[in-house]
């Protein structure tokens, strides 16, 4: 009988011990996943979203012809930029089409501009009343990021490439967009032959300032 007990009373002992060891390894375990959990924390980046101001944002236009150019300005409806680090990682804008406005004209000449563009000659804008430049990548060298996104004009989609130039909470940049690609195709040399003089070039540009 005195042997049993002392058998047991090993068995007890060493079963004790395993569930010690158990416990410290659980404990160590533990540690050990916090301790990865929070340098993968410290390491993880925070994407923001800031907001474009669109009163202090502005968009101008020039479209060319044979005989000479037009100039003016569109509305900024809403935007943001995605920020990392403070830096561009992406970004939405959507430009309201039917505040298209001419600025080198006056009175009759400029209203008849205006409705021509809006109209469906050209951008539509009872049916596309909004375009969108969503910015999928950006890529920064000192105050210069390489862009690359999607532009949208009466629902359709082209890759665009710019540089985005910033400076404090403003950013600049300059697009060269072919109309042609988003079917706007009225007085175009790509799509009608001997228009002559009444030629229109299918390139527009945009200056772009935007701020935050």
């Amino acid at each position: 009988m005195s042997t049993l007990n002392q058998s047991l009373s090993k068995l007890n002992l060493a079963t004790k011990k395993a569930f010690n060891q158990l416990n410290r390894d659980n404990r160590v375990k533990s540690v050990l996943i916090l301790a990865v959990g929070i340098a993968a924390a410290s390491f993880t980046t925070k994407t923001i979203m800031e907001k474009v101001s669109v009163k202090s944002s502005s968009i101008t236009w020039v479209g060319k012809k044979v005989t000479g150019k037009h100039m003016g300005t569109i509305d900024l409806r809403e935007g943001f930029f995605e920020m990392e680090d403070g830096a561009v990682t992406g970004g939405e804008f959507v430009i309201d089409m039917n505040s298209i406005a001419c600025t080198d004209l006056e009175g009759d000449s400029k209203g008849q501009l205006e409705g021509h563009l809006k109209s469906d000659d050209f951008f539509g804008v009872e049916n596309y009343p909004t375009a969108k430049l969503v910015i999928t990548n950006a890529v920064k060298n000192e105050n210069t990021y390489k862009v690359t996104g999607d532009l949208t004009i009466k629902e359709t989609t082209e890759p665009i490439t710019f540089d985005l130039e910033e400076a404090g909470d403003n950013f600049t940049t300059t697009l060269t967009i072919d109309r042609s690609k988003y079917n706007v195709r009225y007085g175009s040399g790509s799509f009608f032959d001997n228009l002559g003089d009444k030629t229109i070039y299918d390139d527009f540009t945009l200056d772009i300032n935007l701020s935050i």
